[in-house]
C-alpha cells in the first residue's frame, strides 16, 4: 500500500490517527497525528510499499528509544511488518533553533549554551553507536518547557542512508556549523537553510563568527573554527561531539529566550545551579525580585496644635468620626431620596443604569451594544498542551454560517485526563475591546462547562476569567456580571460532553460589547 494514498484521518494500528501532512522525501511521509489512547499529539513516518530502507528506519528507532537522555527525541513504537509500516515519535512542542534566530543571532554565552547541550546530547548518542550525520538549525529544539531537544538521531541517518567511515567528524561539524548559525544568523555552508543567509566568503572559505561580529568572544571564535571548519587553531581540530562538549563544559547553561518574548520584559537576573538534564553545571532564571515598595505616601504624624499644645485625645476623635459619618450618611440618603423622585427608579445601580436589568442609563436611555468582530479566530491548547486545536477549521466558528463548526480534539474523557486544564477557541480583535455578552451555538451532544477568557496577551497567564457557564449546550448566551476588556478572547472549554470521543463544538460565537 502506498503512503502517499493516506490521507489526513487515516488510523495505523488502531490507535494513531493521521492530521496532518508535514512533509515528504523519497519514499517517507513525515506527518503530526494523534495517539488516540492516550490523547496527546505524536509524530509518525510513513514509508511507501518498496522503501529500500525502511527496515534501516525502524532498527534505527528502536536503537535510539534506549537511549537515557531525556533530550533525545522519544520513540513510542516502530513497525516495519505492518501494511503500512511506520515509526511513532515525539511531536516536540516548542521552537527550532532556525525559529529563534528569526530575529537575529543569540547572545554569545545563550548560544553557546543551546550548542552545549546538542553536544552531549549527540556525545550520549555516539557512546551507543548511533549518530545524526544530519545536523541543521531544525533539528535543535527549545520545547515549551525549557528543555533541549535533538531530533532525528539515528532516524535521519537511515532515512538518507547516511553510514560514512567516520561520524564523529561530521557531527562534531554539524555541531560547530550550528554554534555558526546561533551566533552570527549566517550558515556556513553551500547548502541552503530556510530562514539563514549564507555565510560571507573570504579566500574560498567561510569568514570566522568574530569578523561578522566582533563581540564574540575569541574562545567561541576558535571552537567554531575548529569544529564547523576542522581547522586547528590553538588548539586540535575537534573531531567528535564528545570533544565539542568538552570544549564548551564551562559555558553558562542559559536557556534561550523564544523569538516571541524578544521584544517582551527584561529576564530575571540569573544564579547558578545544576541541570536536571545533564548534570552539569549550569546558569538558571533566578527567582523574580521582590515588587517594589509601594508608591503611597505614609500619613504623617500628628503635629499636635500650631502652638504645640497637644492634639485631641483618642476618644475625642473617635466622637468626632461618628459625627462626621452620621452626617455623611444623612447625605446621602437625602441625595438618594430626591434622585429616585425624579427617575422614577426604585433601585439604582452604581453606574447609573437601573438594576432590574431594563438596559437604561441614567439619563433613561437604551445602552447600545454593538457586535465585535473578530479578526482570527484559532484553537487555543497552551501548554502543556501542543499549542494548536484544529486550528484550521476554527474560521468557521466566526463565518456566521451555524451549520459549519470548530471542534476539539477527541478525547477520553470530559476533564482531558486531568493532564491540563482546557482547551478552547481563541478569538484576536486586533485591538482591545469591552466585552459584555456571548451568543453561542455549541452542540447539542450533551452538556459543556466552560469559561469566557478575557485578556490583552495570547497565552493562558495573560488571560483572565471574565464569566463562566456550565452544563451547557445548543444556543446560550453568557453574560458578563461586569464588563472585561482586553484584545483576545477564549471560549474555554473545562468540561468536554461525550461525542464518541469527549469533544467540545463551537458552531458560531457572537461577542457584543464595546470597541
Amino acid at each position: 500500500m502506498s503512503t502517499f494514498m493516506i490521507e489526513p484521518g487515516a488510523w495505523l494500528a488502531g490507535r494513531y490517527r493521521l492530521d496532518e501532512l508535514v512533509s515528504e522525501t523519497s519514499g517517507a511521509s513525515f506527518w503530526k497525528a494523534t495517539d488516540e489512547t492516550l490523547a496527546r499529539p505524536v509524530a509518525v513516518w510513513t514509508f511507501t510499499e518498496g522503501f529500500p530502507r525502511t527496515g534501516d528506519v525502524v532498527r534505527a528507532a528502536r536503537a535510539t528509544s534506549r537511549i537515557a537522555d531525556s533530550r533525545v527525541t522519544q520513540v513510542f513504537d516502530a513497525d516495519d511488518t505492518a501494511v503500512v509500516p511506520y515509526v511513532v515519535e515525539e511531536w516536540v512542542i516548542g521552537q527550532s533553533l532556525g525559529d529563534l534566530l528569526a530575529q537575529g543571532p543569540m547572545a554569545p554565552d545563550r548560544a553557546a549554551g543551546l550548542v552545549a547541550e546538542a553536544a552531549e546530547t549527540l556525545a550520549t548518542a555516539h557512546a551507543t553507536g548511533l549518530y545524526h550525520l544530519n545536523l541543521t538549525p531544525g533539528k535543535l529544539m527549545w520545547s515549551v518547557g525549557g528543555a533541549v531537544k535533538v531530533t532525528g538521531i539515528g532516524v535521519d541517518a537511515a532515512l538518507h542512508g547516511l553510514a560514512p567511515g567516520s561520524p564523529g567528524p561530521v557531527d562534531a561539524q554539524g555541531l560547530g556549523r550550528l554554534l555558526y548559525a546561533a551566533l552570527t544568523g549566517h550558515w556556513p555552508d553551500t547548502a541552503a537553510q530556510p530562514g539563514l543567509r549564507p555565510a560571507p566568503m573570504a579566500n574560498g572559505a567561510p569568514c570566522p563568527p568574530s569578523q561578522l561580529r566582533p563581540q564574540i568572544p575569541e574562545r567561541l571564535n576558535e571552537i567554531v573554527c575548529r569544529s564547523a571548519f576542522q581547522a586547528p587553531m590553538r588548539g586540535a581540530p575537534l573531531t567528535s561531539p564528545r570533544e565539542v562538549a568538552d570544549a564548551l563544559a564551562d559555558v553558562p547553561r542559559m536557556v534561550p529566550l523564544p523569538a516571541t518574548m524578544a521584544s517582551g520584559p527584561a529576564a530575571p537576573p540569573t544564579e547558578q545551579g545544576t541541570s536536571r538534564l545533564s548534570g552539569e553545571f549550569e546558569t538558571v532564571a533566578a527567582s523574580a525580585p521582590p515588587p517594589p515598595p509601594s508608591r503611597r505616601r505614609p500619613a504623617p504624624a500628628d503635629p499636635g496644635g500650631r502652638d504645640g499644645t497637644p492634639g485631641p485625645s483618642p476618644a475625642t476623635k473617635v466622637a468626632l468620626g461618628v459625627v462626621a459619618l452620621l452626617v455623611f450618611v444623612a447625605v446621602v440618603v437625602g441625595a438618594w431620596t430626591i434622585g429616585s423622585s425624579f427617575s422614577g427608579s426604585d433601585n439604582p445601580s452604581a453606574d447609573g443604569t437601573s438594576s432590574d436589568g431594563d438596559g437604561t442609563n441614567k439619563d433613561g436611555d437604551e445602552v447600545q451594544l454593538a457586535e465585535l468582530k473578530p479578526l482570527s479566530a484559532k484553537g487555543f491548547d497552551p501548554p502543556p498542551g501542543d499549542g494548536g486545536e484544529h486550528d484550521g477549521n476554527a474560521k468557521d466558528a466566526i463565518d456566521g454560517d451555524p451549520s459549519t463548526a470548530w471542534k476539539t480534539e477527541g478525547y477520553n474523557s470530559a476533564d482531558f485526563g486531568k493532564l491540563k486544564p482546557g482547551v478552547g477557541l481563541l478569538l484576536d480583535m486586533g485591538d482591545p475591546v469591552e466585552l459584555h455578552e456571548v451568543e453561542l451555538v455549541l452542540g447539542t451532544a450533551g452538556p459543556a462547562n466552560l469559561e469566557i477568557l478575557v485578556g490583552d496577551g495570547a497565552d493562558l497567564s495573560a488571560l483572565d476569567s471574565a464569566a463562566s457557564a456550565d452544563g451547557v449546550s445548543g444556543e446560550e448566551t453568557v453574560k458578563l456580571a461586569e464588563p472585561a476588556k482586553g484584545r483576545y478572547v477564549v471560549v474555554w472549554f473545562t468540561e468536554l460532553p461525550q461525542d464518541g470521543k469527549y469533544r467540545g463544538t463551537i458552531n458560531e460565537v457572537k461577542l457584543l460589547g464595546k470597541t
